[in-house]
């Protein structure tokens, strides 16, 4: 009996991905458990396993190409099996950017009063763009379900008067008087970063509190802590400051919580997520349970984090959840700034560069060691007096630092 590949959702709000790479072909034999092919999702590239076991008949998408989610991938044949008859070939990878509207296309896809037809998202937008009418149009996904491939076939076919002009990556015409540029295709990772962040503007209520912090005791300590370390093993400050925020939601427990509509859930677990810049946009991998590591476990998961995130290797369970988080531009030389929240978390704090400034010390002003910090927080979920108290003892857990050893 012939099996069907499909292409599953390997994480939350998944509606596409590319598969990056076959590791089998027609004729191979594979058991089940096989990884078949590494997929790239919006937020990692992730490995795609086979349910059961069968010779491979035909990969319907070739390496390097976009597919949407229930999208039949490749077929598995039984012993003895014939392959069926074979689909029309699939045009080459696109981008991630709906092509532009095609001269003398039909009506706009789905029109008030007409059939809404199965298509997925994508797709469905790819339509609307173009101008197409998907009425009639059978499509090749599951039970005649319209994907994005069955759109780029019709805009293909559609007759071109013409060349067609580039269109930017939004759909729309590029603002006027901005002179000469390049549209730069949105890749799916930043695509999904863009719509989390509008959403966490639009409907998080936040607000900030400030604090400065004296960390010469921390960097005396972090000194110490990294004789005789091997240079890929030393402690950074960003995982004190990391330690330092995940005992202060165990000392502040009433902070550790997420807003979930008509309730708030308590978390009895510490997860930090970590802000980790990638080259396709911000990464939050997750150090969960952060408030019972040494700094040295926490340190090396920090570094493991933040190398499979660079590489696309996250897995789910690595990067979603989470129930604050932890944002260091101070590498960069930034004096203090305020981050957006991480939904559905309740707090972010953004970490400045550390400078030398004057501080007063009983009637003699010295110069110290300061860093800026800025707490965002949910005031839904976490209001202002027990902010302050979060704050302060992260803050006192810097000052402090022997503390984060216990």
């Amino acid at each position: 009996m012939t099996t069907e590949i499909v292409l599953p959702s390997l994480s939350a709000g998944m509606e596409d991905a590319v598969i990056a790479k076959w590791l089998v072909q027609p004729g191979d034999q594979v058991a089940p458990g096989q990884v078949l092919a590494e997929v790239e999702t919006d937020k990692a590239t992730m490995e795609l396993e086979a349910a059961e076991a069968g010779i491979v008949g035909r990969l319907n998408v070739t390496a390097g190409q976009r597919a949407d989610v229930g999208a039949v991938l490749a077929l598995l044949l039984a012993e003895g099996e014939a392959l069926p008859e074979a689909a029309p070939p699939a045009p080459a990878a696109s981008t991630d950017r709906a092509p532009a509207p095609a001269p003398g296309a039909s009506a706009a896809a789905d029109r008030p009063g007409e059939r809404r037809h199965p298509a997925s998202p994508l797709a469905r937008r790819m339509a609307a763009q173009a101008g197409l009418n998907l009425a009639g149009t059978h499509g090749s996904g599951p039970k005649g379900r319209i994907v994005k491939i069955d759109v780029e076939r019709l805009l293909a076919a559609s007759p071109a008067v013409g060349p067609a002009p580039v269109a930017p990556a939004s759909g729309q015409d590029s603002p006027a008087g901005i002179g000469a540029h390049e549209v730069m295709p949105v890749s799916t990772m930043r695509r999904t970063i863009a719509r989390r962040l509008v959403e966490a503007k639009q409907r998080i209520p936040h607000f900030y509190l400030s604090a400065d912090c004296e960390i010469d005791a921390l960097l005396a300590l972090r000194a110490q802590l990294n004789e005789g370390r091997a240079a890929s093993a030393r402690i950074s400050v960003n995982d004190l400051i990391v330690k330092a925020a995940a005992l202060a939601l165990r000392a502040v427990p009433a902070a550790n919580v997420i807003w979930n509509g008509e309730e708030i859930l308590q978390l009895r677990d510490v997860d930090i997520s970590v802000a980790v810049a990638t080259e396709g946009g911000l990464m939050t991998p997750i150090l969960r349970g952060a408030d019972r590591m040494s700094l040295g476990t926490l340190s090396e998961g920090m570094r493991a984090l933040a190398a499979r995130a660079r590489a696309g290797r996250l897995k789910p369970e690595e990067y979603q959840g989470g129930g604050f988080s932890v944002s260091n531009l101070g590498m960069y030389g930034v004096k203090s700034f305020c981050a957006i929240i991480n939904p559905p978390q309740s707090c972010i704090l953004a970490v400045g560069a550390a400078e030398r400034r004057p501080v007063g010390r009983g009637e003699q002003i010295v110069l110290a060691e300061v860093m800026s910090l800025t707490l965002s927080v949910d005031h839904r979920s976490v209001d202002g007096a027990l902010g302050a108290e979060l704050l302060a003892a992260i803050k006192a857990g810097i000052e402090r630092p022997l503390g984060l050893l216990l």
